[in-house]
């Protein structure tokens, strides 16, 4: 497991343990049921007092992503259990069987009523279910600019309505699936999204000079807030930081001396011409190339 942890920072060392965490769950590079570094471990390694780990270990349980076992250690949550035995599978189908029997239909019926439901026209669509709307946002846009298929964002309220669904592939962020995507798997496919590795995004980059300055520009407040907790852990001085959140006005005001601005899908076409642009997905290559190929196979 990589972090990046600066002593120096206005950010405090738990919440940069804790920040740096989920975004290796939800980017896949940290596996579930996978174990964490003990307490005593990684404050050895990171030069860091043992009750800091502690408390990152005690929030990311509070808030769902990790387990303490006891006598064993700490291991990453399983977020989603969507599988299904063969058994339960069976059951589903004798009970749909028994049911259309005692209605009378004959076992020619059912069969052929069966096989005229798997005809039906496949979907057209993809539908993203996503309660942070500036983070369905960037997600749509990605998703978009990738597959050049039809993508629609919808919140979880939303998505309770019958017809939300109908024609469209649902999808849900990896650690923001619900039981309403469990539900959904039992009728239809449901694609998971996993988000892109930070650790893959900074490897190979070059350090900025020490006088640079950066710019940050996104429209989701948590983009702006982990850009400041991951960068700062990696060294850099906040002074040479700028953030702008572009839905306030003049956001783009003196962006034009950054050396570079990171930013998101969204606010990327709107940086200032001439501004070189370090664009961040959220999504991950791995699920964008399953997205790919399941538009190319049923759009």
């Amino acid at each position: 497991m990589k972090l990046w942890l600066s002593k120096n920072s206005d950010v405090p060392l738990h919440e940069q343990l804790v920040t740096q965490i989920i975004l290796g769950i939800v980017s896949n590079d940290l596996k579930v049921k996978q174990r964490l570094p003990s307490t005593r471990d990684l404050a050895r390694r990171y030069s860091i007092h043992a009750n800091t780990v502690s408390a990152a270990y005690r929030e990311l349980a509070r808030r769902g992503w990790v387990d303490f076992r006891k006598g064993s250690g700490v291991y990453v949550r399983t977020q989603t259990d969507s599988d299904e035995s063969k058994l339960e599978l069976d059951q589903l189908i004798a009970r749909f069987l028994r049911a259309t029997r005692q209605q009378g239909y004959s076992l020619a019926e059912i069969r052929t009523g069966i096989e005229r439901s798997l005809t039906v026209a496949p979907p057209d669509h993809f539908v993203l279910c996503e309660p942070d709307p500036d983070l369905c946002a960037i997600l749509v846009a990605e998703i978009t600019q990738a597959t050049k298929a039809k993508v629609v964002g919808i919140s979880v309220e939303e998505a309770e309505q019958p017809d939300a669904f109908v024609g469209g592939v649902p999808m849900f962020l990896y650690g923001h699936a619900s039981d309403l995507s469990e539900r959904l798997a039992k009728k239809s496919d449901v694609l998971i999204i996993h988000s892109g590795s930070v650790v893959g995004s900074m490897s190979g980059q070059t350090r900025p000079p020490a006088d640079a300055l950066i710019g940050v520009v996104s429209c989701w407040p948590d983009f702006l807030r982990w850009s400041k907790t991951i960068l700062v852990a990696a060294g850099l001085d906040p002074d040479a930081l700028t953030f702008r959140d572009g839905r306030e006005r003049g956001w783009d005001k003196g962006l034009r001396s950054a050396a570079f601005v990171i930013t998101d899908s969204v606010m990327a076409p709107k940086i200032p011409a001439g501004c070189p642009v370090k664009v961040f997905r959220m999504i991950s290559d791995a699920s964008i190339k399953e997205i790919k190929v399941y538009a190319e196979k049923f759009f």
